[in-house]
């Protein structure tokens, strides 16, 4: 079996990674892995992939930094030649991106058999691009690989049932990587007080609305007063905040973007995550932290509904009053079993060499 594993960011990438591993284990499996540059990072470098125990790319597109549609459709030119050369009998996407959608516009049309996983995530705000990109990644695949059981009965109230397509509840393997990783953790070079918060500020939602960008901060330096916080700062929102004159405490801790074993070393060692990060919000449970989260809506609705995640959108008083009630926060059981407990990538590899 051929497999043609398409991947354009980071976290796809680190995820990517636990499958790789799995792989590694067949003899009658071949990965093929694609980074189209979707979100080229200048730290993914040879030495990124050695620690991140990560196989290296066996062809990178360069393309990235361009508009949705020119970036998704030189994607799409150029893993067809890729398919068209290699040939392999399955195309595997992971999440959201642009990339992903390339690939499976691909499959399609070469009449490769489709692997999605993270299927069926529904935030449902059709004003995100993901959004669009996982739904339509969803309704050309043959194998559905869904993170958890709301991903499932989100597609089946869809119709999926209706289709060709095979939907499976795989587990996640985030939770896979968040095993591995934690073995591999280290710690950024700067001096941490005991018991800070890791808070992360990224999407656009947040970023590019000043006055919710504004209520966060308020919201973060109220809280800071009690609790140091810990912000590693994307470079456009760091240039939003200096532009517009956002106000940030002194004992909120701004660095810059850190490595992946180096955040997994933040979130091990905090004692609550502050995000507006899909991510984040799982690993924060992974690691048996309490997250508030810096959005109006999540695509995780099982960590809310078990309330070890909070959502608190930019209401600046919701997020303090959050933190204030510290009984509900910090009292939770996190042995709650929601993303198949580590053995997500091998659940996906015997569906795969299954498949009939």
């Amino acid at each position: 079996m051929k497999i043609l594993t398409i991947l354009g960011a980071r976290p796809q990438f680190i995820k990517a990674g636990s499958i790789s591993r799995e792989i590694a284990k067949h003899n009658t499996i071949k990965e093929i892995i694609v980074h189209t540059g979707q979100h080229y990072d200048a730290n993914m470098s040879n030495i990124f992939f050695e620690e991140m125990k990560i196989p290296k790319p066996d062809y990178f597109l360069g393309i990235g930094g361009k508009s949705h549609g020119a970036m998704t459709g030189q994607m799409i030119e150029k893993i067809e030649e890729v398919a068209l050369k290699e040939n392999p009998d399955w195309i595997m996407v992971y999440g959201d991106t642009n990339s992903t959608l390339a690939g499976a516009i691909v499959a399609s049309k070469l009449h490769i058999k489709l692997a999605h996983i993270e299927a069926g995530l529904r935030s449902f705000n059709m004003k995100m691009p993901e959004e669009i990109n996982r739904i339509l990644t969803d309704r050309v695949s043959q194998i559905l690989f869904c993170p958890t059981k709301t991903a499932v009965d989100n597609l089946l109230k869809e119709g999926f049932e209706n289709f060709e397509c095979k939907i499976v509840n795989s587990g996640d393997v985030m939770q896979d990587g968040a095993m591995f990783y934690s073995t591999l953790m280290q710690k950024p070079p700067f001096d941490i007080e005991k018991d800070f918060i890791l808070c992360t500020i990224h999407r656009a939602e947040n970023t590019d609305s000043l006055s919710r960008l504004k209520n966060i901060f308020e919201a973060l330096n109220e809280i800071s007063k009690e609790t140091q916080i810990v912000l590693p700062l994307h470079p456009r929102t760091k240039k939003i905040v200096e532009e517009k004159g956002v106000n940030i405490s002194d004992n909120i801790l701004i660095v810059e973007p850190l490595g992946y074993l180096q955040m997994v070393w933040l979130i091990g060692h905090c004692k609550l995550v502050m995000t507006d990060s899909g991510g984040l919000q799982k690993e924060a449970f992974f690691f048996k932290k309490p997250c508030i989260t810096l959005r109006d809506e999540t695509e995780w609705i099982e960590l809310v509904e078990h309330k070890f995640n909070v959502l608190a959108g930019a209401d600046k008083d919701k997020i303090i009053s959050t933190y204030n009630d510290k009984d509900n926060l910090f009292a939770k059981d996190f042995d709650a079993d929601l993303y198949g407990g580590g053995q997500a990538s091998e659940n996906i590899i015997k569906q795969l060499l299954e498949y009939k």
